[in-house]
C-alpha cells in the first residue's frame, strides 16, 4: 500500500543494495516510532541476473521490518546507473533524488552515506543528497550513517561502522541485545554478496558485540568540499576512484544546477 503522501515518513537512501545493514536499527526505530519508511538504491548491478538477486534480498531483509516492496524504489533501474559509476551520473540521480523527495509532504528525517572515502559512489550520494536538501529546506533533518572507512588504517585493513569525529556530534542509540543477534542474521542474508560479505561479517560483529550501538550523525555542506580524511581514502587504495575526480564531477554538476 503507498504511503499516504501527508504521513510522517523517514526516508532511507543507499548507494548499493546491502547498504542498509548500516542503518538496521535506525530502521526499527523508525518503524517502532509509528513513522512510515521509503527507500531508495541508486545504482544496479550491470549485470541483470545478479541485479535482480541483489534486489530481491534487500527486499527480505527490509520487509523483516515492515517495510513493503512498494516503498522500495529502485532508482539504479531506472535510470540505468551500475555500481561504482554513480558520480559519472550525477545528474540524473540528482534530478531522481529531487523528484523523490518532492513525492512526501512530512519528511520527519533522512538518513544517507557519510562522507567517509569508503566507496566513491557513498561519498557520490552523500554530496548531492545534502546539496538537494539543503535547497529544500530539509539539512537539519537529514543524518549520515558510516559503513567503513580507511581512517588511521594501513594496509587493506579499513574501519565498519565507525564514524569519524570530523563529520560532528556522534547520535548514538543502544542496540539491545536480541536485536544485535537479529540483525547479524540479517546480515547473512546477502548471498549474492558473499565474497563481500566474507570481508565484512568479522568486523561487524565485532562491532555488536564491542560498541553495541547505532550511531548517526548531521550533515555540513562544507564538509564536502573537504576530503572525507588525511592520507589514502579506501576506494583510492582499491583504485576504483580519486578523491579529486569526484570533487571535479562535483563541481561540475553544481556549476549546472
Amino acid at each position: 500500500m503507498p504511503i499516504d503522501r501527508a504521513a510522517p515518513v523517514a526516508l532511507f537512501l543507499f548507494a548499493h543494495q546491502d547498504d542498509e545493514f548500516g542503518v538496521f536499527h535506525t530502521l526499527q526505530r523508525c518503524r517502532a516510532a509509528g513513522l512510515a519508511v521509503a527507500c531508495a538504491y541508486l545504482t544496479r548491478s550491470p549485470d541483470p541476473t545478479l541485479a535482480q538477486r541483489r534486489n530481491a534480498e534487500s527486499l527480505r531483509v527490509l520487509s523483516t521490518f515492515g517495510i513493503d516492496a512498494g516503498d522500495v524504489a529502485f532508482a539504479g533501474d531506472t535510470l540505468q546507473l551500475d555500481d561504482a559509476t554513480l558520480p559519472e551520473h550525477i545528474a540524473s540521480a540528482a534530478a531522481w533524488i529531487e523528484g523523490w523527495f518532492a513525492q512526501f509532504d512530512n519528511i520527519a528525517s533522512i538518513h544517507v552515506t557519510a562522507w567517509e572515502g569508503g566507496h566513491h559512489d557513498h561519498d557520490c550520494l552523500h554530496a548531492i543528497s545534502a546539496d538537494i536538501a539543503l535547497r529544500a529546506g530539509l539539512l537539519g533533518r537529514l543524518r549520515q550513517y558510516a559503513l567503513y572507512n580507511r581512517l588511521g588504517c594501513r594496509g587493506p585493513w579499513f574501519n565498519v561502522l565507525s564514524p569519524m569525529a570530523s563529520n560532528g556530534l556522534v547520535e548514538r542509540s543502544a542496540i539491545p541485545f536480541a536485536q544485535r543477534l537479529r540483525y547479524l542474521r540479517l546480515c547473512l542474508c546477502y548471498p549474492s554478496q558473499r565474497v563481500t560479505w566474507i570481508g565484512l561479517f568479522p568486523f561487524v560483529l565485532l562491532h555488536y558485540l564491542l560498541r553495541r550501538v547505532q550511531t548517526l550523525q548531521p550533515v555540513a555542506i562544507a564538509r564536502t568540499l573537504e576530503r572525507p580524511h588525511a592520507g589514502t581514502l579506501y576506494y583510492e587504495y582499491r583504485q576504483f576512484y580519486q578523491w579529486e575526480q569526484l570533487q571535479k564531477r562535483l563541481a561540475d554538476w553544481r556549476a549546472g544546477a
